[in-house]
């Protein structure tokens, strides 16, 4: 039975005791508390044949708050004079590095060169992984020891060198309670930021959908540390519970760029609030 239909066939019956039950239907389904709130405080008010269309209406509303300038999620940022510059972040085993492939192979289709830095210089074997994606994708790849902050230094160096357009910049998976490997990441930031005026014109967190509320917060961690500028959520071909991504968006005033939906390349689906509200009440 679709969502709709769940919350319809209870909220018609105009008892108090089963707006409860909603709760817990949407709860279990990862909407977060502030959201389930919002929702059924907007579907309430409706008539029953209404209550599928408002449904949808209202998470939309909740999905598209945070839009981005422009409106067109997919659409990153151009740095005045190149190369533009995108931090991607987040934490152990969301499918970040696979992402910044995704990115890379996207770009490449839209006519824009692109340079991969494997600044993620703590986990073994992370920047032979990008190497071999950088490959897949025919883009070079600049890598390091040590300090990632001085691999996105020489990154950038060889992008201006080669005249490429953006840098995309893999950053060490991290806890978001780990204050430490946060301030490595901010002293990131302020590198590439003396670098490059603007820089980084894009600082994306990817998260992965299975997780439910444990996304919320680590997106909220990561946007009091960092400038984010979207969120990318993952994984999304293998959970029911989307409900998180509503959450999210009503947790963090950030504009959700991309969702994951598989392990190919091609699985980079620009997100569209209006499309998941549909197939997330519908299903």
């Amino acid at each position: 039975m679709a969502l709709w239909e769940k919350l319809a066939r209870l909220l018609g019956r105009r008892d108090p005791g089963m707006r409860e039950e909603a709760e817990r239907i949407l709860l279990e389904a990862d909407f977060g508390v502030a959201a389930t709130e919002e929702i059924l405080e907007q579907v309430a008010r409706v008539s029953d044949g209404e209550f599928r269309a408002a449904l949808e209406r209202t998470v939309a509303h909740i999905l598209a708050a945070a839009a981005p300038p422009g409106g067109d999620p997919g659409a990153l940022a151009r740095a005045a004079r190149p190369p533009t510059v995108v931090l991607v972040f987040g934490v152990n085993g969301v499918g970040k590095t696979t992402t910044i492939a995704k990115l890379a192979h996207r770009l490449a289709r839209e006519s824009r060169s692109v340079l991969l830095a494997a600044a993620d210089t703590f986990r073994a074997g992370a920047a032979e992984q990008l190497r071999v994606w950088a490959g897949r994708v025919g883009v070079p790849c600049v890598g390091g020891r040590g300090d990632p902050a001085a691999v996105a230094f020489d990154a950038l160096a060889a992008a201006r060198t080669r005249g490429i357009e953006v840098v995309l910049v893999d950053t060490a998976g991290r806890l978001h309670t780990e204050d430490q490997l946060l301030e490595e990441l901010r002293k990131m930031v302020r590198v590439v930021a003396k670098q490059q005026p603007g820089a980084p014109h894009e600082s994306l967190l990817v998260l992965d959908g299975t997780v439910g509320q444990n996304a919320v917060h680590q997106a909220r961690a990561f946007a009091a540390a960092l400038p984010l500028t979207g969120l990318i959520v993952t994984k999304l071909d293998g959970t029911a519970k989307g409900g998180s991504v509503v959450a999210l968006e009503r947790a963090v005033p950030v504009p959700i760029r991309f969702l994951g939906t598989g392990e190919g390349l091609e699985d980079l689906d620009v997100f569209d609030a209006a499309r998941y509200a549909r197939r997330l009440v519908s299903e």
